[in-house]
């Protein structure tokens, strides 16, 4: 390997950090808003909390969603310098777009979008696999759709439950299970997002030959990949925070348990399919859920139609913007 290939592949393999720096970033809200919004801690004692559970999920899951993402979306033999260049470029910069208006959007998808534009740019259709990518699509309805009804059927067994307790004691109860659903909720983020990031770096390796053989995530990528989400929780997404635990719904600390478990039910299962999921579309479609249990009026139907609109220009923005930087990186992406 020249000095020049190996000084590219640093810089994207610092890259695709800082794009697992900004999934962090982006999608604390998701691990942190429900905890901040209901009072169970302050926003500095949240993302603390959040961030570990990110770092240690590496202790809990398998790598299933790292092999989609580096192996089963596009052909990895197609893959080079360019088409990652391409590929976190349009996730950052869609991910930065959607930050900056406060819009709750998944990274998950928009690093799947750059990846899916670049790989086009380069060679077309055929180097795409559809039955990846279908998994990956069919997630952005699937999983809110979950997060919703497990959310919705949490909240009525709940409210049955506690129908002749008093509404102050019953929060007071719940406000201290929040801290078992909320480090769950932030495990599943860490476990399923940082996997993300963990694929894009280890198919880089294999395409600049530091890799050979059967794919395989060296222990390096997955303890880096893991703190580098977890320093962007810390560091969190506070536009974004005010969306998701005040803008959609009032959420009590009971809501907020069933929401928080909902998502991590959802989380969970996902990454243990391999399937690339979107942490925000999940909690989106919780917390839609925990305002469906007590009136249709209780969801602001207007933040949340927004939301959806994001979700569905997530991945062909993202493919666009990818596009376009790897035609300009690729005469410089050796």
């Amino acid at each position: 390997m020249s000095d020049q290939v190996f000084l590219v592949m640093v810089v994207l393999v610092a890259v695709a950090l800082a794009f697992d720096f900004m999934n962090g970033f982006h999608d604390s809200a998701n691990s942190i808003a429900l905890m901040v919004s209901t009072r169970l801690l302050t926003p500095q004692a949240a993302v603390a909390w959040a961030a570990f559970f990110n770092f240690i999920a590496f202790l809990v899951f398998g790598l299933h969603v790292a092999m989609t993402v580096g192996a089963g979306i596009v052909e990895p033999a197609i893959v080079d310098n360019a088409v990652i260049f391409g590929a976190l470029c349009g996730a950052i910069i869609w991910n930065l777009i959607t930050w900056w208006f406060g819009i709750p959007s998944s990274s998950s998808h928009a690093l799947v979008g750059g990846l899916v534009g670049a790989a086009l740019a380069k060679a077309g259709w055929s180097v795409i696999i559809a039955g990846g990518l279908i998994k990956t699509s069919s997630a952005i309805v699937l999983s809110p759709l979950l997060g919703l009804l497990l959310a919705l059927a949490f909240s009525i067994a709940v409210l049955w439950m506690f129908r002749r307790a008093s509404p102050a004691s019953t929060e007071d109860r719940f406000n201290t299970a929040q801290f078992i659903s909320a480090s769950l909720y932030s495990l599943g983020h860490g476990g399923n997002d940082a996997q993300k990031t963990m694929g894009i770096i280890t198919v880089l390796l294999y395409a600049n030959g530091y890799l050979e053989g059967e794919f395989e995530v060296p222990f390096w990528v997955v303890i880096t990949c893991h703190l580098a989400i977890a320093l962007g929780t810390l560091f969190g997404g506070w536009r974004i925070v005010r969306t998701m635990g005040m803008g959609i719904t009032r959420v009590r600390p009971s809501g907020a348990f069933c929401a928080q478990t909902a998502g991590a039910v959802t989380l969970f299962l996902a990454t243990y399919l391999g399937i690339p999921v979107s942490t925000t579309h999940t909690i989106t479609g919780a917390i839609v859920g925990i305002g469906l249990s007590r009136r249709l009026s209780a969801v602001r139907w207007n933040i949340a139609t927004r939301i959806l609109w994001a979700w569905v220009f997530t991945i062909p923005a993202s493919a666009l913007i990818a596009a376009i930087f790897w035609y300009l990186g690729r005469g410089f992406m050796v």
